[in-house]
């Protein structure tokens, strides 16, 4: 399997912000690109809701994470870009870590949200955690 670069998106705006800058410089990533969208399960994990609800908003998450692929991958393609779509359930940094040094990732690239470096410190960010546990180089934006 050849290198590819990684992409972890999620809906967001600095999610988007990233895509756009990506897009915008086409030559700067010329391997195939994975579109990752990782089911965060920490949030199914509330135990009021009965476990028949959580399996519906599982359900109702991985169609909501299947869409967002699908609306962004004719994106990357329509650009000429090299483009496939993942979607994991998990932790988002443990699935973009695992992921990053188990497959032939080249590069990840991921937006970073600056809620603060203090927040980072206490609390960690993705984007934070992926830096320094991965052995491929990382591309924040």
């Amino acid at each position: 399997m050849e290198p590819r670069i990684l992409v972890p998106i999620d809906g967001s705006a600095t999610s988007e912000k990233t895509m756009q800058a990506i897009l915008a410089d086409r030559d700067r990533f010329p391997l195939p690109l994975v579109l990752l969208h990782v089911l965060d399960v920490d949030k199914f994990a509330y135990r009021m809701i009965p476990d028949f609800q959580v399996e519906m908003i599982r359900e109702n998450a991985r169609r909501a994470g299947e869409q967002l692929l699908q609306k962004q991958l004719p994106r990357f393609l329509e650009a000429g870009f090299q483009a496939e779509t993942r979607l994991e359930m998990g932790s988002p940094r443990e699935v973009v870590t695992r992921l990053a040094n188990e497959e032939n990732i080249a590069l990840v690239v991921l937006g970073r949200r600056r809620q603060g470096e203090v927040r980072d410190i206490l609390f960690g960010s993705v984007a934070n955690y992926v830096l320094h546990h991965v052995r491929c180089p990382v591309l924040l934006f």
